[in-house]
């Protein structure tokens, strides 16, 4: 089969005051703008959502994790269904994580050794053992548009001999995804090396030199304090090729994503906005609301009024604070639609400002009102 990705990034527009750029990812199932927010469907699904409301939205990508599909339903009978695009019932772009992340955080269930990961299934406590060429083979039978190198995520915090030895065994394991890829899906290669700006810039160096079609910066957002993630993605992120797409896995709080964009990053992945709406929680342009809040019940306006989503111009504050009080499975419904909105229109408004030449007089004018929370986003579903 073709080894030739089935991609091309064209860059439209770039920013004078920063490194952010608007690009087109030129994929299978169609055009994708960047920069882009993608949601995430752990299991094959965006909780909460159907495929008809994502398309309404005009997601054009969805994130979909190896790791929980090879355990359920297994990638063989994704494979006999058609692939993952059939099984879901999605039409448009997919890309598959390598379960790396999934098998590192597991910690006590797993045991790393140079050929691999032996893990047990945190289902029913079975062993599995997946190597590089194993993650390549079950992200081959789903038959996602865009794939990832499996890689080893160290835990923060680490010691730089720990963040050293990860990071080379993520080397030796991206080679070996290439020498088993025989795919036209687009193999992206992963960036390791924890806070230590030499290990990024020698892990940069390495994974560019490989000539991955899109290049990730992994192992962010594992625990790290904003300040941490910023000066991270800051420095790693203009050492990647400017060619190619740059994907900064699991980051999604509102201010992170404007600040890595400034930095020339053009893919994001986070479960934060559906993770939040089924807890409550809703994004607005001045930070998150908890509709569980006693001073929502007598509420008649919407949550947002600055917000045209369909949300918040048919149903009120009091009345989601009503289902989440009565445990109505439509209250989750209804937020993750409006927080999956939010994102759409964030990263069209990003876009724009891009294009328009105004980023830093968006992004200061978005921060001045914004709220940002300072715990860590969970990156799992």
């Amino acid at each position: 089969m073709s080894t030739v990705p089935d991609l091309q990034f064209e860059i439209v527009a770039r920013d004078a005051c920063s490194h952010a750029r608007c690009g087109i990812l030129h994929l299978p199932h169609g055009d994708v703008e960047t920069p882009v927010f993608m949601p995430v469907g752990t299991q094959g699904t965006v909780k909460a959502m159907t495929q008809e409301e994502l398309e309404a939205l005009d997601f054009r990508i969805i994130l979909c994790n190896t790791y929980h599909l090879y355990l359920r339903p297994g990638h063989e009978r994704v494979a006999r269904a058609g692939g993952l695009h059939r099984f879901i019932a999605w039409h448009r772009n997919i890309l598959t994580d390598s379960g790396g992340f999934q098998v590192f955080s597991l910690q006590a269930l797993r045991r790393v050794y140079e050929d691999g990961v032996e893990f047990r299934s945190h289902l029913d406590g079975s062993t599995h053992y997946f190597t590089p060429e194993r993650a390549i083979a079950v992200q081959h039978a789903l038959g996602a548009d865009i794939i990832m190198a499996f890689d080893e995520c160290p835990p923060n915090p680490s010691s730089y001999e720990q963040a050293r030895a990860a990071m080379e065994r993520t080397h030796r394991w991206a080679v070996r995804c290439l020498q088993a890829h025989d795919t036209a899906q687009a193999l992206f290669g992963i960036v390791q090396g924890s806070v230590y700006e030499d290990l990024r810039a020698e892990s940069a160096r390495f994974i560019s030199e490989l000539d991955f079609p899109g290049i990730a910066i992994g192992g962010v957002a594992v625990g790290e304090e904003k300040a941490e993630i910023h000066r991270v993605v800051a420095f790693t992120a203009p050492l990647l090729p400017v060619e190619k797409p740059r994907y900064l896995m699991g980051v999604g709080e509102p201010d992170d994503i404007l600040q890595a964009v400034a930095c020339g990053v053009d893919m994001f992945d986070c479960v934060l906005p559906t993770r939040l709406a089924r807890n409550a929680a809703m994004m607005t342009r001045r930070g998150r609301v908890n509709l569980r809040n006693a001073r929502f019940a007598e509420e008649f306006g919407p949550v947002d009024p600055e917000c045209d989503c369909p949300v918040c111009q048919r149903y009120s504050a009091a009345y989601l604070h009503h289902l989440f009080k009565a445990k109505e499975i439509l209250a989750a419904r209804l937020a993750t639609f409006h927080n999956l909105y939010f994102y759409q229109r964030f990263m069209a408004q990003i876009r724009r400002a891009i294009r328009e030449g105004n980023l830093e007089q968006f992004r200061g004018e978005f921060l001045q009102s914004y709220t940002p929370e300072q715990e860590p986003v969970p990156r799992e579903e």
